[in-house]
């Protein structure tokens, strides 16, 4: 009698080999601010490597309460996954070996695709970019901040708004395989007050793109209270800062154009990279 055929085992989704996986720390990163430690994860045959921030290891902030940064990290996640556009890579609230975290999947970031941000001599931005702000570049000297016009900034940069972003840099910028781009870095986020800060600000004052619009008609809807969105949002942040979210959606779709800086918070994060 033959042998039974052996069906393989079912492949778990990054968010599942995450949440479920064993956590192995390999090593640090330590350019970081807060503990970020270089992680495998591994369930039966999935494996991958991943980011892991234990809440024991985030530094205090003067305008965040304390051990919430994990948190709004995997809110940011959600709230990309909600616009369809996929943004965040995949993040998970879970217990590690150093305590409770934010356990998210590597990017690897790929080679020749680093044409997002420049600094130009020009007073005006070549076709295909978009001007930021003058910036001081040493010896008296300015030069013009630029980031290009691609879509999947632009993207992040409607993201951003909602999430209400105080700290877009172009280190947080992840070109990935197949023309991917990723934000990672979401700790500062979700914050009641207007805490926008990017090198995102080339579409200030301009129409939201029709894509735009859609998705964030589509937030508003899986916004509403009792929504799944709405309720797992409300176990990772305020519900404050909920309705805030709910709020500023509203607000971009009335106004229909990308927001400007408001001039009562730095606009752009220091250092930019």
């Amino acid at each position: 009698m033959p042998a039974p055929e052996r069906i393989p085992p079912r492949s778990l989704t990054s968010a599942e080999l995450l949440a479920k996986g064993e956590l192995t720390v390999l090593g640090r990163i330590r350019e970081a601010s807060n503990a970020v430690l270089y992680c495998s994860v591994a369930y039966g045959d999935d494996s991958a490597e991943c980011v892991y921030k234990p809440v024991a290891g985030e530094r205090p902030l003067w305008d965040f309460p304390d051990g919430t940064l994990a948190q709004r990290e995997v809110a940011a996640y959600e709230v990309s996954q909600a616009t369809g556009w996929d943004l965040v890579p995949p993040t998970v609230l879970r217990d590690g070996p150093y305590g409770e975290g934010m356990v998210q999947l590597w990017i690897e970031p790929v080679e020749g695709d680093s044409g997002l941000l420049a600094l130009v001599d020009d007073e005006e931005p070549a076709e295909g970019w978009k001007a930021v702000a003058l910036a001081e570049v040493g010896e008296g000297r300015t030069a013009l901040l630029v980031h290009a016009d691609d879509v999947r900034l632009r993207r992040l940069a409607v993201l951003d708004a909602v999430i209400n972003n105080g700290d877009r840099k172009g280190g947080h910028l992840l070109p990935a395989s197949g023309g991917r781009l990723y934000g990672i870095d979401h700790g500062v986020t979700f914050n009641v007050d207007d805490k926008l800060r990017t090198l995102l600000w080339g579409w200030a004052g301009e129409p939201l793109t029709s894509e735009a619009v859609g998705a964030l008609k589509g937030l508003a809807e899986a916004l509403r209270p009792r929504e799944p969105l709405a309720v797992r949002l409300g176990g990772l942040i305020t519900a404050a800062e909920v309705a805030a979210v709910r709020e500023r959606v509203a607000a971009l779709l009335e106004a229909g154009v990308h927001p400007a800086p408001s001039g009562e918070w730095p606009a752009i994060p220091w250092p930019p990279v």
